[in-house]
């Protein structure tokens, strides 16, 4: 990659979307869609091939664990399916979990032809996931993996007194988001609870602050709670990044997963998978 992007814009790219909002955006080239990042279609290519390198690097780097490569090979994913995830922006990251599974399969495996689609979008509370679902449903996934709520426990303004989705609409939320995937699609499904954050990292880091955005720890563990108690297969982030005795890995903003904490995510996801947790 350049060395003199601005790192900047190489988090947008890495972390922000548009193609992914309306269906026509979809379609547009990559000169479109360097302007819409205010940049050049040369500096945007290489920005992309950066992150794809970055993340199939940590992919090749992780398959050196030869018991971890062995789960791999037992995560009953079958030849010719489609995978799709959806969630806000721990899914929607190019250097996410979801990411880094696309990286690990093409690897391993090939030969299986096996389809990812990454369906997050930054930003997304668990309200406007259930507004996209039936366009999710109409690509017939095999599998949909959710990570969703992490959004709805924001809280915005001087003084905050509620979060962006109430607890009792994100539990009616998920459900109904549930509920369709079943009705339309035959696919299986996992979720996977957000990560914990740092309440006071976050409540320091300068952009949040400008926003007037806050996320507690306890609405967090809130939604959590609620992933829990349905009746798919759940893989929980919270026991995980609270194992770390150190400071967990999470980035300078105290919410957003480190690629190392990806790395996390998606070894507990192998592992939770090999073990056969939808059979």
């Amino acid at each position: 990659m350049k060395t003199n992007i601005d790192p900047h814009l190489v988090k947008l790219v890495q972390s922000q979307h548009p193609e992914k909002l309306l269906p026509f955006v979809r379609n547009m080239n990559d000169r479109t869609l360097a302007a819409i990042y205010g940049t050049d279609a040369d500096t945007y290519r290489s920005i992309i091939r950066h992150l794809t390198q970055l993340a199939q690097d940590t992919a090749r780097e992780m398959l050196n664990d030869a018991a971890f490569a062995n789960k791999l090979d037992r995560i009953p994913f079958q030849a010719g399916q489609t995978i799709i995830a959806v969630g806000e922006s721990t899914t929607d990251d190019l250097l996410s979990w979801f990411e880094l599974l696309r990286h690990l399969i093409g690897l391993r495996r090939p030969q299986d032809g096996i389809r990812f689609i990454n369906e997050g979008i930054s930003g997304y509370t668990s309200t406007q996931t259930l507004r996209r679902m039936s366009s999710v449903t109409a690509m017939n996934p095999d599998w949909i993996m959710c990570m969703i709520g992490g959004n709805d426990a924001l809280r915005i303004g001087p003084e905050p007194a509620k979060t962006q989705v109430d607890p009792e609409e994100t539990a009616k939320n998920l459900s109904a988001i549930r509920h369709i995937a079943a009705s339309r699609t035959k696919a299986r499904w996992v979720w996977l609870t957000p990560p914990p954050i740092n309440e006071e990292q976050a409540a320091a880091y300068p952009y949040f602050q400008f926003g007037q955005l806050a996320w507690r720890s306890k609405d967090i563990a809130r939604v959590s709670e609620t992933i829990r108690s349905l009746p798919d297969p759940v893989v929980d982030m919270q026991s995980v990044f609270k194992a770390y005795v150190d400071q967990p890995p999470l980035g300078p903003d105290g919410v957003h997963p480190t690629l190392e904490g990806h790395q996390a995510i998606v070894t507990q996801l192998v592992e939770a998978l090999a073990g056969g947790i939808t059979a």
